[in-house]
């Protein structure tokens, strides 16, 4: 009897070492805290489209959504302003080009035949002049005249021979042209007006607006006949043969990630799984994103780091902004998680 009531004993023990066994084991599963996600998103360089010339939005020949080849023509700009200096810019370009041409022509034939009669005209004026002095001077010699009367005709033919001299002068200008710093200056001017033409013509160039790069328009920001500014942004181009995937991550959980690594990543959108990237930057973020300790012992302050990842290849159907879920790093020894258990 005695036997009998320890083996009960025995059994109630060990039933209740079991139950306390699997409560322990319930609560510690129920318990334990899930692993950590890490979630990031898919980025694409992304180019926005803007013009040195300020104007109004004349036509978009392209609309959200549209994918367009590099070099195509997204929107044109109306700017009469432009039209305006061009018109401007060639007027001073062939007024300049006629002031060069009249420097290395130099005078006209006329112009040059005029000038040759007025010295012919002030040889004959000095002629006389000098022979009226010379006869003057003998009489003064003689003391038929007065010295005033001498005096006159002395100044008379000296006026003559300034006279004659500058027509001559003038004549040898005719023949020569211009001067050499004239014919110097015209080109450069003709140099000036051409450059401002070009700086013209190249504003016009921007009323045009072209693609960049093959990729799709995300974004269209003013409408058809609002102004824009000069740089304002007007239209964004997404290179999605260019994507990437960015996670920011505690650095706790980094666990010894380095460039080169590779990454599985899940992506929800696209019923993805096992999407293989290649860990291309690590960088830390700025003080704000830092994970503050709450413990004065037995914890710090963790840093938090931005991780891009390139997909080894083109991804269907990807588009930026997508969510990535990052579930494990593929090493040379095999796959394992990211994350502690």
């Amino acid at each position: 009897m005695k036997q009998k009531k320890n083996y009960n004993l025995l059994i109630g023990a060990a039933t209740l070492l079991a139950i306390v066994t699997a409560v322990s084991l319930i609560g510690y599963a129920v318990s334990r805290p899930e692993p950590a996600l890490i979630q990031g998103q898919a980025e694409a360089t992304e180019y926005r489209i803007s013009g040195k010339v300020p104007g109004r939005v004349e036509r978009f020949c392209v609309s959200e959504g549209d994918h367009v080849r590099k070099g195509d023509t997204l929107v044109i700009i109306d700017s009469p302003e432009t039209r305006a200096r061009l018109a401007q810019a060639e007027a001073l370009k062939a007024t300049a080009e006629a002031q060069e041409k009249k420097a290395v022509a130099g005078a006209r034939e006329e112009e040059t035949a005029a000038a040759y009669e007025l010295w012919q005209k002030a040889m004959a004026g000095e002629e006389i002049a000098r022979k009226a002095y010379e006869r003057a001077h003998a009489l003064y010699a003689q003391k038929v005249i007065s010295a005033q009367k001498h005096d006159e005709a002395e100044a008379q033919y000296q006026a003559a021979r300034s006279t004659c001299a500058a027509a001559k002068s003038q004549y040898e200008m005719a023949v020569k042209g211009a001067r050499e710093e004239d014919k110097a200056a015209a080109a450069a001017l003709v140099k000036q007006a051409a450059a401002a033409l070009a700086e013209v013509e190249s504003y016009l160039g921007e009323l045009c607006l072209t693609s960049p790069a093959d990729g799709i328009v995300s974004a269209r920001f003013p409408k058809t006949g609002e102004l824009v500014g000069q740089g304002a942004p007007i239209m964004a181009v997404t290179d999605l043969d260019d994507v990437w995937f960015t996670f920011n991550i505690r650095e706790d959980m980094l666990k010894g990630m380095k460039t080169g690594d590779r990454l599985s990543l899940s992506i929800p959108a696209l019923g993805m799984d096992n999407c293989v990237a290649t860990v291309t930057y690590i960088s830390v973020l700025e003080s704000y994103a830092t994970w503050r300790a709450t413990r004065d012992t037995g914890s710090f302050d963790a840093r938090t780091f931005e991780v891009r990842a390139v997909p080894q290849g083109p991804i269907e159907g990807i588009r930026p902004g997508m969510t990535a879920i990052l579930t494990r790093r593929i090493t040379d020894n095999g796959e394992r998680p990211c994350l502690p258990e």
